[in-house]
Formats: C-alpha cells, structure tokens, sequence
C-alpha cells in the first residue's frame, strides 16, 4: 500500500521540485510552481458525483500527458478514476492505497514530465535506457 511519504519521496527526487501547502489542509508537489501530483480529498460534490457515502481513502491527483492517457487509466479497473470536476483536465484520480509502488514511480515521473515546462524537460530529458 502506497503513503503520502512515497508520494512525497519520489515527488522530492524529480529535479527542479518543490513541497507546498493548499489551503493549510493539503499538499502538492510542484515543477516550476506547477502541480503535478497532490492530494485531493473528494469534496461532497465529488462522493455524490461518484455514489459514495465517504472518502475511500487517500486520494492523490495526478497531471497526465494528455486526456487519452487520462481515458486509459480510468478505463483500469480499481486504482484510478475523475469526477466530473476534472472533465477536460489531463488528470487522474488514485486510489492511493490500490496503487503498487512501482505504478506509484511511474505516475509521478509521467506527472512531473507532464507538467515541467519545456525549459526544465530541455534541462533534464526523459532516461530512455
């Protein structure tokens, strides 16, 4: 099962990243100022979207290439999903506690390219080896 310090880990070993508190109450992890993963507690808006009386656990928001990427992982059973809130936004919902840690690695490095501007990928391409 995945933590907020796995998150916090990996997020923290991208280049050019930085920690940063919302609204007192929660964190994101940033590129250049930009999110590209963070936590997201579903609003009541978003359970009644959903069907769901509670919050299923700790929930991570998470920047996608782009919204086929976003329609593919959604498709997955059981570890990722969106509300309407997000529709037409490259991002995805995680059910933080479903996820595996080396899916967990491979989101957040995606969610950092995703995100970083183009400077900052020049600066730091992608290990293809």
């Amino acid at each position: 099962m995945a933590t907020w310090e796995d998150v916090r880990r990996l997020a923290l070993a991208l280049p050019e990243t930085g920690e940063r508190s919302s609204y007192g109450a929660t964190t994101s992890w940033t590129v250049k100022g930009k999110a590209f993963v963070w936590e997201r507690p579903l609003r009541r808006r978003d359970l009644a979207d959903l069907g769901w009386a509670e919050q299923p656990g700790p929930v991570l928001g998470a920047r996608v290439p782009d919204l086929g990427a976003k329609e593919a992982l959604v498709a997955e059973d059981g570890v990722y999903f969106t509300t309407p809130h997000f529709d037409g936004h490259a991002s995805v919902l995680v059910h933080l506690g479903r996820i595996a840690a080396d899916e967990l690695a491979e989101l957040v490095g995606e969610a950092w390219y995703a995100a970083a501007p183009p400077m900052v990928r020049r600066r730091h391409p992608r290990d293809t080896g």
